[in-house]
């Protein structure tokens, strides 16, 4: 007799971690590989957090913390919303989480029922998706375009749920956004926010690229409502991918069920990255570096890829993406980037991660990593698209 498998564990998987072991693959049987497919830094988390790292292992037990993370990583994390956003944050509606990934799955779960709906815009993090459909909740896709910077406005959200018809219960935003990098001004967002307020829509705001911006700042769900689910990381401005840790700011009224959840899930955020986190809010000469070093990255690409055929590339405002379209080079960009990878030795990530219905037509390109890895990338797509 066959042992069945729960229908919650077959969802689609994270595409961009099987480009990653391809492109490892092919490192290990020695040829170039130029990583442009993971969204990860390529310089390690700052001095300072290792410093504090060492301490911690030499003085402390680490032992299990409380569930919502310990309270000096709390309020330090309150002051840094205080020190960017001014905002006054109470310590209590902050939760500590096994990176952004813990805050998400808690967040839906505490926020969301099976059979519930919640918009999001597409492209968009396969992740928010996919959890939610392992979760019941039903993902309902709002398709948005370079008309629109890739982004949701709150006319199209208003337009879409006339249109829709039905009972919508939340709405994603991500603002840099993954994969495009594009983001909403202050205005869009309070219009954004508004319109949730209004009809009782429980808004998430994904703000795990703030510091990592070319332009102006972005602006936080923080600065305009109290109702917002906040989500935020130490794995991208902090450069602490392994360390696995995030944080996330509530509203008073799902505090204490995030707080079962997380005892019952993962009883407590790892002790270590959190002895060492808060030290990552005195680093912020050399993460401004960091970020200094992804202009570079992003300035040489925005250059050098329409040579590569290139050209229509999202204005990306923050974060480390450039998503290019590739419709007039193929109608399947997931074959197109294992080509591409043979190839070329650069791999990047099929734009059907983040779009199911229009993504054959994109790709996305990561330039978190080390300034001369881009140069050399650029110049093998170049000449692999001149042949």
């Amino acid at each position: 007799m066959t042992i069945k498998i729960a229908r919650r564990g077959m969802v689609p998987p994270f595409i961009v971690m099987d480009v990653l072991a391809a492109a490892n693959e092919r490192a290990a049987q020695g040829h170039a590989v130029y990583h442009l497919e993971v969204g990860q830094p390529s310089t390690p988390a700052p001095q300072g957090v290792i410093e504090a790292a060492r301490r911690a292992l030499d003085a402390e037990r680490l032992g299990y913390t409380e569930s919502l993370g310990t309270p000096v990583l709390r309020q330090r994390i309150a002051r840094h919303c205080r020190d960017w956003y001014g905002v006054a944050v109470d310590p209590a509606r902050i939760v500590v989480t096994t990176g952004s990934s813990g805050a998400f799955l808690l967040a839906f779960l505490a926020a969301f029922d099976t059979g519930d709906r919640v918009v999001l815009g597409a492209p968009g993090y396969p992740a928010y998706r996919n959890i939610l459909t392992a979760l019941g909740v039903e993902a309902v896709l709002l398709p948005v375009g370079a008309n629109t910077r890739f982004q949701p406005t709150a006319a199209l959200l208003d337009a879409f749920l006339e249109a829709d018809g039905g009972r919508i219960d939340g709405l994603i935003i991500a603002s840099p956004s993954n994969p495009t990098g594009t983001m909403l001004d202050r205005q869009a967002l309070a219009d954004i926010a508004t319109l949730c307020r209004a009809r009782g829509v429980r808004l998430v705001s994904d703000e795990i690229y703030h510091g990592i911006t070319y332009g102006e700042a972005a602006t936080s769900a923080l600065e305009l409502t109290d109702q917002a689910i906040v989500i935020n990381s130490f794995s991208k401005y902090f450069s602490m991918t392994g360390w696995r840790l995030g944080w996330t700011v509530l509203p008073d009224d799902l505090v204490r069920p995030v707080e079962c959840l997380t005892q019952n899930f993962h009883i407590s955020p790892p002790a270590l990255s959190q002895a060492a986190a808060s030290a990552a809010f005195d680093c912020h000469d050399e993460l401004r570096a960091n970020v200094a070093r992804y202009a570079v990255n992003r300035a040489l690409l925005l250059e050098l890829l329409p040579r590569a055929g290139f050209e229509r590339i999202a204005p990306a405002d923050g974060a480390f993406y450039l998503y290019a379209a590739v419709d007039h080079l193929t109608d399947d960009s997931h074959d197109f980037c294992r080509r591409m990878l043979a190839e070329t030795g650069v791999a990047a990530t099929p734009g059907t991660d983040f779009d199911p219905q229009r993504g054959h037509r994109f790709v996305r390109f990561s330039f978190a990593g080390a300034t001369a890895d881009m140069q050399a990338a650029a110049e093998r797509l170049i000449a692999w698209r001149g042949r």
